[in-house]
């Protein structure tokens, strides 16, 4: 049987427990669920929001990709991943992944490995907003990230 993945990129939030529920409902050998919900940080005490930004249609390909990927590898038995764009406040959503199997260590792996990749390989960019009012750069690519990915190689 073939899995295939939810990808949504939204600018609307999302409700975690509905979507784990949604995805959850119909199989009943599913025996781990893992998610993982990244929020709107504030490190500094200065930032107000993000803006994200993506690249239409070309974003969604990626994700389905690194989905499809990340299934066929630690055979999960479900996979939704749904990334926003627009203008997110701090502490509001911006990203989820939420991975079914059988036993946990492959549902907790599946969840780890799409986020390095769409840390790294999917077309989104962020600029930070001030408290102050003033928008600031675009945010580069971190070493960090690049180094996560590279584990799973």
């Amino acid at each position: 049987m073939t899995i295939e993945p939810t990808i949504r990129v939204q600018a609307e939030d999302f409700d975690t427990a509905a979507e784990a529920r949604l995805l959850t409902q119909t199989d009943k050998t599913i025996g781990a669920v893992v998610t993982f919900t990244g929020l709107c940080r504030d490190d500094g005490g200065v930032l107000s929001a993000l803006e994200l930004e993506h690249y239409p249609g070309m974003a969604e390909a990626e994700m389905l990709r690194i989905a499809r990927l990340a299934i066929e590898r630690f055979q999960l038995l479900g996979l939704t991943t749904i990334h926003r764009y627009g203008k997110i406040a701090t502490g509001d959503n911006i990203v989820l992944v939420i991975a079914a199997s059988r036993h946990r260590q492959a549902a907790f792996d599946g969840a780890n490995f799409v986020m390095d990749y769409l840390k790294t390989s999917a077309p989104f960019w962020k600029k930070e907003h001030g408290k102050d009012g003033n928008a600031g750069d675009w945010i580069a690519a971190r070493d960090v990230d690049d180094t996560a990915k590279d584990k799973w190689r």
